[in-house]
């Protein structure tokens, strides 16, 4: 099988395709939410900017920040599982939730906030690869709010065979493909707005814009990874250096020691160890006085 130099997984990718191509944005965000795209009567990109700067910086979050009929809508593609992840996702919920409310504004003002992950790895311990959270009371499981909401589609969890009549399951099989013969698949289905986002794929990936950016996370990344190396080599001669260091200082303890049981005065051990008269007073004080 052909494999694919750039997937959907590549947050970088997932970004400028759906800024460049903001109709298909909002049909995937329109699957999502369970609403039509002919419902949404406005759509707006709030950050589709991605300045080179930002790629090499090791916390850059490319993220799709949007608004949507009023709502307040962030889509994220998340390849690596750093850990925390579902306090991650509700730190951001909280962060644009929190923004959205200008000084002086009324609570009622907030606006419904929904923050979407798609994540390629398993981060819940179930078969479903869709979970949605709102806030619920735990034992009537009354509704708190209509304003919070997380959804998290896991694509491993994604089936292989899937159906063209399930636009949800087509978005997440073209974000899951790794391969020239998955895109060929979903092509050949014969649902529009698949093959335009597979063209939008191919027409991106082969700009010179998109493989700069490429080849800047690239390079970031290996900085990095040199960076940490060399940390770590630091880190390993400072302990060589600290444990010889140390490893003296015992060795000297231990003659001082030997050396005032054999009846020898403080100032003839510091002499004879080069260790100061504190240290000697110490190990003296330790043997008679303790």
């Amino acid at each position: 099988m052909g494999k694919l130099k750039y997937t959907f997984k590549s947050d970088i990718l997932f970004k400028m395709v759906f800024v460049k191509y903001p109709h298909l944005l909002k049909e995937l965000v329109a699957v999502i939410l369970g609403i039509t795209v002919e419902s949404i009567t406005a759509f707006d990109i709030l950050n589709a900017e991605i300045t080179p700067e930002s790629i090499g910086d090791k916390f850059c979050r490319l993220d799709i920040n949007m608004k949507v009929n009023g709502q307040r809508v962030d889509i994220e593609m998340q390849v690596a599982n750093e850990g925390n992840y579902p306090e991650r996702a509700m730190f951001y919920w909280a962060r644009e939730y929190s923004s959205a409310l200008l000084s002086g504004e009324d609570y009622s003002l907030l606006p419904r906030t929904i923050v979407i992950s798609i994540v390629n790895f398993k981060l819940f311990d179930c078969m479903e690869f869709h979970s949605f959270f709102q806030p619920l009371e735990t034992k009537r499981h009354e509704l708190l709010s209509d304003k919070m909401g997380l959804h998290f589609f896991e694509l491993p969890k994604v089936p292989i065979e899937i159906s063209g009549k399930d636009e949800l399951l087509l978005w997440l099989s073209l974000f899951k493909a790794e391969t020239e013969e998955e895109l060929e698949k979903l092509n050949k289905m014969g649902v529009s707005v698949m093959s335009e986002a597979i063209k939008a794929y191919r027409t991106v990936t082969a700009s010179p814009e998109y493989r700069e950016m490429e080849r800047l996370r690239e390079k970031a990344g290996h900085d990095e990874a040199q960076a940490l190396h060399a940390a770590e080599l630091r880190g390993e001669i400072r302990g060589e250096i600290r444990g010889e260091s140390n490893g003296i200082s015992k060795g000297k303890a231990q003659v001082a020691h030997n050396l005032i049981k054999m009846g020898m005065s403080v100032e003839q051990v510091v002499q004879a160890t080069g260790l100061a008269q504190g240290e000697v007073e110490t190990i003296y004080n330790s043997i008679y006085l303790s």
